[in-house]
Order: C-alpha cells, then sequence, then structure tokens
C-alpha cells in the first residue's frame, strides 16, 4: 500500500536522495511470520525504529551497520511521545533517509500506523504500510483456536480493551453478536470485560482462553471459562503480551493442537 504526495517546497529534503518512511508490521513475534517484502525493507533500511512488542528474534535480524532506536509504548511508559514520534520520522525522511518504522503485529490493527500514516501524508512525505500477521490470527492459531469456524462461529471481533481516555464499547452488540470475541490489551481489564460482557446478558459459563507471549518461546495458553477469566489472570500472574479471546470456538483447541500441521506450527514459534 503506497502512498505519494507532492513535495511541500517549506519541507523537502536536504539531500539529494529522497526519504521514505515504511511503518511495517512484525507479526505476533516468530521471525518465520516476517512477509517476505518486511524482510526487504528492513535489510534496506538507513534507519530503524522499533516497538515494544518487536521480539527480540526479530530485533536480531536488523542489519547490524542500521541504527535502531527503542520507540516504544507500554501501559503508562512511553519512551517518545506520539506526536514527537511522528515529527522524527518527518525530520528523518527529510533528511533522504529511508526509514522503517517496525510495529508489533499490523500497523492498522490498534497499532496507530493510521496516525503516523496521516501525519506522513499531510507532510508531503512518501510513505509505505506493508501490513504484518496481527496477533489474534497469529496467536491463536498457534493455541490451536480457530477465530471463525462453521457451526460455530460465523465471524471474529477484535476490540481494545484501551480508549484514549475512556472505553466506549457496545457491550450489549458484543454480548448478543455471537463472534469470537479477541480482547487486544486486555489484561489489566479483564475485570471490566468479565462484567460488562455478563452484565449484558453473555453465559458465565462462555469458553474463555488468555494467550500470553503468543508465537514466541515461552507461549503460554490458559483456557477456561468467562466467570472466571479475572482469577485467570490474577493465579497464573499473567503478563503483557497477552490476548483474550471469548467464544466457543475455544473449545476446539484441544482437537486442534493435536493435528500434525499444528503442531509444526507450533514448533516453528518455540
Amino acid at each position: 500500500m503506497t502512498y505519494s504526495t507532492p513535495q511541500n517546497p517549506a519541507i523537502r529534503p536536504q539531500s539529494t536522495k529522497v526519504g521514505k518512511v515504511w511503518l511495517v508490521g512484525a507479526g505476533p513475534g516468530d521471525p518465520d511470520l516476517l512477509t517476505v517484502k518486511a524482510l526487504r525493507v528492513i535489510q534496506q533500511a538507513d534507519l530503524i525504529l522499533f516497538d515494544n512488542l518487536v521480539s527480540q528474534d526479530i530485533r536480531a535480524l536488523f542489519p547490524h551497520a542500521v541504527p535502531a532506536f527503542y520507540v516504544g509504548k507500554r501501559k503508562d511508559d512511553h519512551s517518545i511521545a506520539q506526536q514527537d514520534l511522528n515529527a522524527l520520522l518527518l525530520k528523518k525522511a527529510n533528511q533522504g533517509l529511508s526509514v522503517v518504522r517496525i510495529k508489533g503485529g499490523d500497523p492498522f490493527v490498534f497499532g496507530r500506523g493510521g496516525e503516523e500514516l496521516m501525519a506522513l501524508i499531510q507532510a508531503g512525505v512518501d510513505a509505505e504500510v506493508v501490513p504484518g500477521i496481527t496477533s489474534a490470527s497469529g496467536c491463536t492459531t498457534a493455541a490451536g483456536i480457530p477465530l471463525t469456524h462453521r457451526g460455530v462461529a460465523q465471524g471474529c471481533t477484535f476490540v481494545t480493551a484501551h480508549g484514549e481516555t475512556e472505553l466506549h464499547l457496545d457491550w450489549h452488540s458484543l454480548a448478543h453478536i455471537g463472534h469470537t470475541l479477541v480482547f487486544y490489551m486486555g489484561v489489566s481489564r479483564a475485570h471490566v470485560i468479565v462484567k460488562n460482557l455478563i452484565g449484558n446478558g453473555l453465559a458465565a459459563n462462555t469458553p474463555a482462553a488468555i494467550i500470553e507471549n503468543g508465537c514466541r518461546p515461552d507461549q503460554r495458553e490458559i483456557i477456561g471459562h468467562l466467570g472466571e477469566l479475572s482469577q485467570m489472570v490474577e493465579k497464573n500472574k499473567v503478563q503483557s503480551p497477552a490476548l483474550i479471546i471469548v467464544g466457543e470456538v475455544v473449545n476446539l483447541s484441544s482437537q486442534l493442537r493435536a493435528v500434525p500441521q499444528m503442531d509444526m506450527l507450533n514448533k516453528s514459534c518455540a
């Protein structure tokens, strides 16, 4: 996906080389799940800016001669403000550099890629988005949990458990839609998820799973029911990154994890 706009004369690159920003999805953590294009772009970078969710195994693929800087954001701990990061991307592109801004998962799925791309477009900087495998797909597959399954779930809904200021969700619709629900960034909000889903009519015995460090060597799955989700987080001391999955498809994990092809995928994540 490429976006090109006329250069603003006031911010033309000072170098004869035309700069560009690549917003690259790193996928859920397994370097084998990087796209071919993502790896090629990384190898051709002049500067790499990476997030907290970009795994160590993927960081090991960064060219040693290329400067790479952490610009990640954790809960209540932002290494750089978003507006300052946007300004940095513009500055380095206008210096004629090929800048790779690499994010865990996919830049357009709760990755603030849209905000960064918008700032680049408005400033007249060339930018391209390289999609990545989002955690909801990669991690559930590694755990043997299909997002959809005929006769069980005809759709899936991705939800962020954190808003910019407050969390505004249509909990009634989520409780009755009949989809597999995947909550990103939900570990610290497990009690909110339980309260609102059950309070709006979803059965407490609905299957639920937590996938911690999905597609990484220390991947862990904890399976139970919606009503005990908070206790599952607390008892097992779950830490981010972790996904919460709610829906009947969770019950398929015990069967699908035994499939040889699934075992091969899981080994690639180990």
